[in-house]
């Protein structure tokens, strides 16, 4: 449930970037400033991490104010609200992805890929943790079958 404090505010809050993508060639990481560094501590032992970053190239009115979309921008698709697809148009642009790790070397998490642009900010970093982040039983609807994959 969402506080009256909350809905009494302006309706905003405040998210700080943590890092950001980098990609040179086929390199990719994200660089954390110097000030969050001592929060990558024990994240080596991880394979995985979940990233959150935001779509900033896309952040625009008339995005956030995209509710319906084809998936994939395909017309063959339904017509589904953006909360039940995987769309950069939505009111607010929070992108996640999975990421391998490569290494972390000080300030740097070294990945192996990730679908974000040069320089989109990150807003978080999440262990990936198989025994919760895997569900055995999740569903899909049956017109998403089909897709090979999200990239």
């Amino acid at each position: 449930m969402i506080s009256s404090k909350i809905l009494r505010s302006k309706g905003s809050f405040r998210v700080v970037p943590i890092g950001i993508i980098k990609k040179e060639g086929k390199t990719v990481y994200i660089e954390i400033p110097q000030k969050y560094k001592d929060a990558l501590r024990g994240l080596d032992q991880f394979s995985h991490i979940i990233v959150s970053s935001w779509f900033h190239k896309n952040d625009t009115r008339g995005k956030r104010s995209v509710l319906q979309v084809h998936p994939k921008g395909n017309m063959a698709n339904p017509l589904t609200g953006v909360f039940a697809t995987r769309s950069p148009a939505r009111p607010n642009l929070i992108a996640i992805s999975v990421c391998k790790i490569l290494g972390v070397e000080g300030n740097i998490v070294h990945i192996d890929k990730t679908d974000a642009l040069n320089g989109t900010p990150v807003i978080d970093i999440k262990p990936y943790i198989p025994r919760i982040d895997a569900i055995s039983d999740a569903r899909i609807p049956k017109w998403m079958e089909s897709f090979a994959d999200f990239d």
